[in-house]
């Protein structure tokens, strides 16, 4: 049974470790800038967007260019937060070795 208890352990050690990272992804802020920097985007490392900044002047443009342009900041804005996201979950997630769980 000292093969459970060290198991109980280490899954509780990683609970721990998760729940400090998705603290730190909460606080973490990227920020993702399109069409020369006329579209900002700030979204946190756990996917949450934080603010949108349009360039009053590129309001002037084609709407499909607008939207197009606004499209890819947020989707680029959704990935960067994803990938971060995942590394730094993979960092926790690694350093714990539970045979037949990963």
């Amino acid at each position: 049974m000292a093969g459970v208890g060290k198991l109980l352990k280490q899954a509780q050690k990683m609970q721990r470790s998760i729940e400090s990272i998705q603290t730190q992804l909460g606080t973490k802020e990227i920020d993702v800038t399109a069409g020369g920097g006329a579209v900002k985007v700030k979204i946190n490392g756990a996917g949450k967007f934080l603010a949108l900044a349009l360039d009053p002047e590129f309001l002037k443009e084609d709407s499909k260019l607008i939207a197009d342009t606004l499209l890819a900041a947020i989707q680029d804005a959704a990935k960067q937060a994803k990938d971060y996201n995942d590394a730094e979950m993979q960092k926790v997630t690694s350093a714990f070795q539970m045979p037949g769980m990963f």
